[in-house]
């Protein structure tokens, strides 16, 4: 779950307040405190899902980590084409962040992603000012687990011989299909 996350922050928040609302967003996994882990994130605060949530409300985290096709062909025998990957949903409450909150997400955001820069520009580096103005645009989320689905579907059902012919394929092909792959090698030790 954590390496999911980790490698696929960039998530979709949804909702359902008074419609189905969904936005991509990053999004963190915070364990300052490990027995009570969460998701944060931060929304515009023009986005009209940022308009319909409160304290309280459920969403739904949903992060889709490496995914490939699998092929028929690929198989010794007439079976369906189909497709491999992992995912993780986390369903869980709504806690508004507060300014405090809000402005140490994005100064762990911000590090996160500036840090491999060539010269990376840290909240520090902006200015509090700037930062607290640029601030009121955004709100701030965290959500709360209640319920956690980790869902890895990479051919485990598939006999030896099928198995290891999905893996040389997916090896030969794009980055998504090499992850599978290697995700794949691994299950199998």
């Amino acid at each position: 779950m954590r390496e999911i996350i980790k490698e696929n922050s960039f998530a979709l928040l949804i909702s359902s307040v008074d419609k189905i609302r969904a936005t991509h967003a990053m999004m963190m996994l915070n364990e300052d405190d490990p027995e009570n882990a969460y998701i944060e994130t931060h929304i515009s605060r023009a986005n009209p899902q940022a308009k319909t949530l409160k304290n309280g409300d459920e969403a739904l985290c949903d992060f889709l980590g490496a995914h490939t096709y699998i092929s028929s062909s690929w198989y010794d025998h007439i079976n369906v084409s189909t497709w491999n990957y992992e995912a993780v949903q986390i369903y869980g409450k709504i806690e508004l962040m507060n300014h405090d909150e809000l402005y140490a997400h994005l100064d762990k955001l911000t590090s996160k992603y500036e840090k491999i820069q060539q010269c990376p520009m840290m909240v520090k580096d902006m200015g509090k000012e700037f930062v607290e103005k640029e601030m009121k645009g955004a709100f701030g989320i965290k959500i709360i687990p209640n319920e956690i689905f980790i869902k890895q579907k990479l051919s485990q059902n598939r006999k030896e011989t099928d198995y290891e012919n999905i893996i040389n394929h997916l090896e030969g092909s794009d980055h998504n299909a090499k992850k599978i792959a290697e995700k794949m090698k691994a299950i199998k030790k």
